[in-house]
């Protein structure tokens, strides 16, 4: 009776109930397996009690599991027995043919099918205990059991081969239709349905993205890496190249690049969007030919995007900050803060958080740090809660959090942010060079605060690298060349701040706020007196006897922020 029992749900065994009848069985699986073949057979005792005879008979067994599944012997033999061969041949069909979707309708297996009457045949198959499971309390949704699905795709491949492209084709087409777009681009893939997978690849990559799965979003590119026949293929590449260009790998996000320049610039995409303008986004985000033509082509591109384009917020960004990077902060911010609000409503939030911290650069230039530090803490707070921790948009946020953090005198979470920020390095490339130059210049500026010359030396040869590649970035050369110079400073005064200890470094960044010696070992959780002491001591190797003249040194020295 074990077949007809597997929509019981309180006959579904633990991990613990597996292990002993397995025993029974005569089986001592590994413990990670055992938590593996509960879930294979969703705890059903008959697939569990299968599972025993097929390891017993020699399936092979390993640290990481059994390789056990519908398609095994004994699984497909009693599956034959209890189920096809008590089936119709129609029901039979049914089965093989709908098995290439993880879970179904009437309306979608009609579809596929070609066929009516399918909502109808499910509820016969759920009624009739056929390892057929409801999703839902309507009866409207419904799976295969994962064993008696594996068992069903191998009969459909070995029965009807052929016939397994069209079914995905339309099923991908059913999908779509019903505004599910992901599964539409995994079916489409299956069907080989290159034009519907970059169709929609175009519509949804953005927000996917946004949403914090990066990965999907790889591997869809990747799987249209060599389809260079699809329609829409160079708006692919774009965003592939831009995809890569985040990942921080440089190379491949040429090659893509590359791929898109080969096309035509001609035509409309789906959206409604030029393709011209979609190739002058990828010149904008690429920033090849300096900071006067990013900003041109971000303007082209954004006279071609649609309205509703996702793209239109990376756009207003980069004409901001081509701004802010000719050093006219005034001119930027209105553009950047358009640029936020466009970028909220299209739920692109990791560029979002990146725009707030674009805005922290006009706000110190302004000298209003009050603003800056609360936009610093805006940012941090739509990374952290969206998840964005490791996006590269992420790397400024961070930088920032710890330039406002310093600021305030709060050491422990200015070292928490730039460890942060220090994590993203590897993601900072000459592929999308303006922004990830500025990431940089503060880590810098932070890492000299807290006189950590080995720190700021290593950021600043990062920097160099890229301006090897992209030299002409507005004012980002020149502002490197000075931290270059405030860190050769530091290192040339023998007896200096590169001599003081740990502590004295932790100290060093307060003493040019307003707190008192209490208050700093409040902070540092450390006596007065133990403040004191590191105090005179830093006095004493920066060469200066107060506390004023020290602050004063400081500056000279470059470590203030």
């Amino acid at each position: 009776g074990g077949i007809f029992e597997v929509g019981a749900e309180d006959l579904a065994m633990t991990p613990r109930e597996a292990s002993s009848l397995l025993a029974g069985a005569g089986v001592e699986p590994y413990g990670a397996s055992i938590a593996e073949l509960v879930q294979r057979t969703e705890g059903w005792p008959t697939g569990l009690y299968i599972a025993a005879l097929a390891i017993k008979a020699g399936t092979r067994q390993s640290e990481t599991g059994f390789a056990f599944g519908g398609d095994d012997r004994f699984m497909g033999d009693y599956l034959h027995s209890e189920l096809l061969d008590r089936v119709s041949g129609a029901e039979v069909s049914f089965l093989t043919r709908t098995s290439i979707l993880d879970r179904m309708c009437g309306s979608l297996c009609d579809t596929i099918l070609q066929e009516h009457g399918s909502g109808r045949v499910l509820e016969q198959l759920e009624s009739r205990n056929l390892l057929v499971i409801p999703l839902d309390r309507r009866r409207e949704w419904y799976r295969y059991h994962h064993l008696l699905r594996e068992l069903l795709q191998a009969e459909l491949r070995r029965r009807e081969p052929d016939r397994v492209q069209g079914l995905h084709f339309r099923a991908a087409g059913w999908y779509e239709t019903n505004a599910m777009p992901e599964a539409a681009i995994e079916h489409a893939q299956a069907a080989g349905d290159y034009d519907r997978v970059a169709r929609l690849l175009l519509d949804r990559a953005q927000p996917v993205w946004a949403s914090g799965r990066v990965e999907t979003v790889l591997r869809w590119m990747e799987w249209l890496r060599d389809r260079t026949s699809a329609k829409h293929y160079g708006a692919i590449a774009v965003h592939g190249s831009l995809i890569f260009a985040l990942l921080g790998q440089p190379s491949e996000a040429e090659r893509w690049a590359a791929a898109a320049e080969r096309g035509s610039p001609a035509g409309i995409l789906p959206d409604g969007s030029t393709m011209e303008s979609t190739l002058a986004y990828l010149r904008a985000i690429l920033c090849r030919a300096g900071i006067a033509e990013m900003r041109r082509d971000a303007q082209i591109a954004c006279d071609g995007l649609t309205p509703a384009s996702p793209y239109r917020a990376t756009m207003l960004h980069t004409e901001g900050i081509s701004y802010l990077l000719e050093g006219d902060p005034e001119k930027a911010d209105p553009i950047l803060a358009h640029a936020f609000d466009v970028a909220t409503r299209s739920g692109a939030l990791p560029l979002a958080a990146l725009i707030l911290a674009e805005r922290c650069i006009v706000a110190a230039e302004r000298d209003d740090w009050p603003e800056a530090m609360k936009l610093a803490q805006r940012a941090v707070v739509v990374v952290e809660e969206g998840g964005f921790e490791d996006y590269w948009t992420s790397a400024l946020v961070y930088a920032w959090a710890t330039r406002a953090a310093l600021h305030r005198g709060d050491i422990p979470k200015a070292r928490y942010y730039l460890a942060r920020a220090a994590r993203l390095r590897p993601l900072l490339s000459y592929a999308l060079p303006a922004v990830s130059v500025q990431a940089l210049l503060e880590l810098a500026r932070s890492y000299i605060a807290l006189a950590d010359p080995g720190g700021a030396g290593a950021v600043l040869r990062q920097v160099h690298d890229i301006l090897q590649q992209r030299p002409d970035l507005g004012i980002l050369p020149g502002l490197a060349d000075e931290l270059q110079l405030k860190l050769a400073k530091i290192k040339a005064i023998a007896g200096g701040a590169s001599s003081l200890t740990a502590a004295e470094l932790r100290v060093l960044p307060l003493l040019s706020t307003h707190l008192s010696f209490r208050e700093i070992g409040e902070r540092l959780y450390v006596s007065s007196h133990t403040v004191r002491t590191q105090a005179y001591s830093i006095y004493r190797k920066l060469g200066v006897s107060s506390r004023s003249e020290a602050v004063a040194r400081t500056d000279e020295l470059g470590l203030d922020v």
